[in-house]
């Protein structure tokens, strides 16, 4: 049964995209950490460039994402994780990349600006923005320049709308929404759904769009939704209490893992324990500076990834991302991160770029060949993306079970 509902979800989520035939081996993704770079710190406030090996001249490639603030969590994991895999892609000696990330501390003007930073250094391609406001503002730059972009987890489709060179790790917003209702559905039969989202977050907004169109045409019943926003984050009192009194058995959270502490907090407050449903936004609630974890035990979410998987490439990604990052255990963010890289390195491969193109050579060549590879990563086996920028690949979905994620 198990099984089966397993390959329902990775059904119901994957996207029907355009697959050609791959132009490239997979990236052989190892894990050597004596012949990585030191990396900066996991929580820097002005991160340095990743220099090359010194066999030659280097792909300039920047990063955009909140290294401080409220979601550095997400900025710091993948760049750490995009950094652990330009220093493995140096040590083959082939291919070099030059890497560097900026903080844009999760603000739309910031991260234009730090784009305009990384455009005067030279930058030839990008992995991010992280976040999916700032990265709706900067994939416009992106577009307007010819500059190769490819986000590792911004998920709003506002992101790679009528933009040619811009590309997703990620799944995209409808995809999430689509694939929560479908599991609810077919895993939770009869349940009573509460929603809590923020109305002011494309990233949640479309989500919770998407889900509520779908759990109308499964028939789920959904008996209470309620909103918040950036700036009223702090007391869920009264949407937990709607979803209480409407007899809510499974509260579905498309939101990240900051208000999300809150709401567990507070529902365990008030004698309420519903199941709580998230989307990859949660990834990171483990971590929360002060929060309980006993108060995640049992809650779900969707991920491409899960730091327990027990393949030979996560166990090495996991194993050296913890020695170099302070005994951290990676999250989805600086898996999507590492994979962003591998996928860019697979990309330049097949299109016979060279350091010396400019930014604008380099994107067009790209471009026509991001919808003819396929790429193994952390985050799915034998991803591949449609012209419009979209990932085709196989998601899972997770329980946490004292206090790590399993498959449930």
């Amino acid at each position: 049964m198990k099984k089966f509902l397993a390959a329902a979800l990775a059904g119901a989520m994957c996207l029907s995209l355009m697959a050609g035939c791959s132009n490239s081996s997979a990236p052989s993704n190892p894990s050597n950490p004596s012949n990585s770079s030191t990396p900066a710190a996991s929580n820097p406030s002005a991160p340095a460039a990743s220099a090359p090996s010194a066999s030659g001249a280097a792909f300039k490639l920047g990063g955009i994402g909140p290294l401080t603030g409220g979601n550095a969590i997400y900025g710091n994991a993948v760049m750490n994780g995009a950094k652990i895999a330009v220093d493995e892609i140096n040590a083959l000696g082939g291919i070099q990349l030059e890497f560097n990330p900026q903080d844009d501390v999760s603000d739309a003007e910031t991260s234009v600006n730090a784009y305009n930073n990384l455009k005067d250094w030279g930058m030839q391609a990008l992995v991010g923005t992280v976040t999916t406001g700032p990265c709706i503002a900067v994939s416009a730059e992106v577009f307007n320049d010819r500059i190769f972009a490819l986000t590792p987890s911004a998920s709003s489709t506002d992101v790679i709308s009528g933009k040619d060179n811009m590309f997703q790790v990620c799944f995209t917003d409808p995809n999430q929404g689509v694939g929560a209702a479908d599991y609810i559905s077919q895993n939770m039969a009869g349940s009573k759904v509460a929603i809590i989202y923020q109305n002011d977050s494309a990233y949640s907004q479309g989500i919770r769009d998407t889900f509520v169109a779908e759990a109308a045409a499964k028939g789920l019943e959904v008996v209470s939704e309620t909103t918040f926003t950036e700036d009223t984050q702090t007391d869920f009192s009264v949407q937990v209490a709607a979803a209480q009194a409407a007899g809510a058995d499974v509260i579905f959270l498309p939101i990240y893992y900051t208000p999300a502490s809150v709401i567990l907090t507070q529902a365990k407050a008030a004698g309420y324990e519903p199941t709580f449903f998230g989307v990859d936004g949660m990834d990171g609630i483990l971590t929360v500076e002060g929060f309980d974890i006993s108060l995640a035990e049992g809650v779900m979410l969707l991920t491409p990834f899960s730091a327990d998987a027990d393949d030979a490439r996560t166990k090495n990604f996991v194993d050296t991302y913890a020695k170099l990052y302070n005994g951290e255990t990676p999250n989805q963010f600086a898996a999507d991160g590492y994979d962003a890289v591998y996928i860019i390195y697979e990309a330049l491969q097949a299109a016979n770029c060279t350091p010396d193109m400019s930014a604008q050579d380099i994107c067009e060549a790209l471009v026509a060949v991001m919808p003819t590879i396929t790429v193994d990563g952390l985050t799915g086996a034998g991803m591949t993306w449609a012209a419009t920028g979209e990932v085709s690949k196989a998601p899972m979905a997770v329980v946490i079970k004292d206090g790590v994620y399993v498959t449930p």
